[in-house]
This record gives structure tokens, C-alpha cells and sequence, in this order.
């Protein structure tokens, strides 16, 4: 005995959903004569009555039916094969963990996860904020699959790729003096209470060199630990700061003027993932996002 097809299968099932052979034909886009004569072929060679014929129907016989309940079976794991692929092309059911740095996090990350929600709609995502500190343990006990920083990481565990670019720019409160000046130096805020980030912290060291490179002692009035908390000090009229343009990267900002610093200084951002890890496709496409995003970030106008 022949074994059986996966088109004889396929007509088999046909047959058995419409009834008869007509019907069987129309279901399956082809003609009546083919489905009748692969049946009748079917039953010869396997040797089994699959159906009984009363008034033009086609009934499934009672010998066959572990056949028919095989069939039922293969069609049933064939149909949830294809929900679990439309699942996934959803993100349905999975999760996608990754961190960034504070900076990042504040507008831009925002932007990046829109474009990730309309490509997969039901991905769950889990988004951490970190320092630069925090980053080792979070990638090599593997919490996410990546991390978006402010500055490499070094360390043998990880691998760091840059993705973008942003130069610092001056953020003073509404009203300030210095507001009506079309570009600010870092000599004009000197005089000024300068609000900043411990230089001893990666992120903090980068915002004072500017001030360094320029010869000047950075004394700061006040610090934050984040750039969101050194923002809202300044919207609040508590003294100016130098910030990277990530971190102030939304169109509206009520409360805050920004300025183009004059001497050149840029932060760059970069994806940090585990040595060796290879990323699922959700966050292959998150990255490629958070690159978009930051670049266009960087090349958009700064509002007043």
C-alpha cells in the first residue's frame, strides 16, 4: 500500500468540510472530475472505503473515521502553527526587555517605542532606566538584551556600537538674560548659578569639559544626578546649565529656552548589548528605531 499525500490529504479534508464533490472542487479552486477521480484513486490504493455516497452527499464512513480524526488533528496543529506566526508577527505573547541612560529615556526613547507599538502592536516591552554603573550586571545576568548609553562601557563582558551624535547646548529659564543671545559661551555662564551633574560620574565629566577645555574652574551651584532633574532646576529658574540635546529633544518645552553652545562638544550615544549575544528580531528593530529617532533628534532646530 501507497502511502497517502498531502494533496490526497488536502482533497480528503475538502470533501469532508463541503459534502460533496462540487463543493469539495469550489473550496479548493479546481474541477470537479480531478477531485472525484483522486478520491476514487485514493480508496483503490489504501484499500478503504473513506465515504459513503447517499443522494450526491458524501458521508464520512465509519471505518474511516481514525483517518478523519487524524486529518482533524494535522489541520488543528496546522491552524495554531499559523496563530502563533500572526501572533508573532504581533509580538503577541512575547517580551522585549532593554534599558537606556536617563538622557535618552527622557523624549527620545518615547518616539523610538511609537514606531516599535505600530510594527508590533501587542509586544510587550519592558523598559529600564539606568545609570552607567548599572549597566554590566543588567546585560550579563541577561535582565534585557540591550542598553542605549551615554558612553561606552568598558568591559570585556560587552560589546558597544555608537548610533548617534549630539552637541551640548545651553538651557536657561524663561526670561533669562542670556536667552536673548543667539549662541551662548561657556564664559557667559560663568557669573551665572550653574546647575550641573558630579563630575566624577561619566555624564558629569562630559558636561564639564567644555568649561575645561576652555581653562575655566566649573563651580557648581547645585547637581542632580540626572539630566531631567538638572532640566526641571533650570524650567524653575534655579540657574542654567550645559545639557546634550537628547536630553531636551521635545518640540515644546514650557518654561526653558535652549541655546547652540559655541564651543563644540559632543556626546555620542551608543547600543551596549552582551559579548557574543545575539538579538531577537523585536530587538534588532528597536535599535534600528532608537538610531532614527536620536539622529533626527540631533539634526532638528533648536526651539526657543
Amino acid at each position: 500500500m501507497r502511502d497517502i499525500t498531502l494533496r490526497q490529504v488536502e482533497v480528503i479534508r475538502a470533501v469532508m468540510l463541503r459534502g460533496t464533490i462540487a463543493g469539495a472542487a469550489e473550496y479548493l479552486g479546481v474541477s470537479a472530475p480531478g477531485v472525484s477521480r483522486l478520491i476514487k484513486h485514493t480508496e483503490e490504493t489504501l484499500n478503504l472505503r473513506l465515504f459513503e455516497r447517499r443522494g450526491g452527499l458524501f458521508i464520512p464512513s465509519v471505518e474511516a473515521q481514525a483517518v478523519f480524526d487524524q486529518i482533524r488533528a494535522v489541520y488543528r496543529g496546522v491552524e495554531n502553527l499559523q496563530t502563533a506566526l500572526d501572533n508573532l508577527k504581533k509580538g503577541e505573547d512575547v517580551q522585549l526587555a532593554f534599558a537606556s541612560a536617563p538622557s535618552v529615556a527622557q523624549f527620545v526613547a518615547a518616539r523610538a517605542i511609537r514606531n516599535v507599538r505600530a510594527r508590533f502592536p501587542d509586544l510587550y516591552i519592558d523598559l529600564n532606566i539606568l545609570k552607567i554603573e548599572e549597566t554590566v550586571d543588567y546585560l550579563l545576568l541577561e535582565r534585557g538584551e540591550f542598553v542605549i548609553m551615554s558612553s561606552e562601557i568598558d568591559n570585556p563582558g560587552v560589546e558597544n556600537e555608537k548610533i548617534a551624535t549630539a552637541p551640548l547646548v545651553c538651557v536657561l529659564p524663561e526670561g533669562h538674560r542670556l536667552a536673548e543671545k543667539p549662541v551662548v559661551s561657556v564664559h557667559d555662564l560663568m557669573n551665572e548659578d550653574l546647575i550641573g551633574v558630579d563630575p566624577s560620574d561619566p555624564y558629569g565629566a562630559f558636561l564639564v569639559k567644555p568649561f575645561r577645555e576652555a581653562g575655566l574652574e566649573v563651580r557648581h551651584n547645585m547637581r542632580g544626578r540626572f539630566a531631567q532633574t538638572v532640566v526641571s532646576l533650570v524650567r524653575h529658574g534655579l540657574g542654567v546649565a550645559l545639557i546634550d540635546k537628547f536630553s531636551v529633544a521635545e518640540v515644546y518645552m514650557p518654561g526653558l529656552v535652549r541655546r547652540p553652545l559655541k564651543e563644540r562638544s559632543e556626546l555620542s550615544s551608543y547600543v551596549v548589548k552582551k559579548q557574543g549575544r545575539v538579538l531577537s528580531s523585536f530587538a534588532e528593530f528597536t535599535i534600528a528605531q532608537f538610531r532614527k529617532e536620536l539622529n533626527l533628534a540631533v539634526v532638528e532646530p533648536i526651539k526657543p
